[in-house]
């Protein structure tokens, strides 16, 4: 689990706004840019190629 002292410094690499923990805490969404950063072993991957299209609904 990230801690909230890491998520307050996190910013989405593309539009360096705010992400936030998604319902199944396994990745970080930035509703800006509709992407999710996965979170692999407790490390976030904070790369824009390997994100993922924010499946809303």
């Amino acid at each position: 689990m990230i801690k909230k002292e890491l998520l307050d410094i996190l910013a989405c690499p593309k539009c360096k706004g705010p992400v936030e923990l998604n319902g199944q805490g396994n990745g970080l969404v930035c509703r800006t840019c509709k992407l999710v950063y996965e979170i692999r072993d407790d490390i976030p991957i904070m790369l824009i190629d390997e994100a993922k299209p924010l499946e809303e609904g």
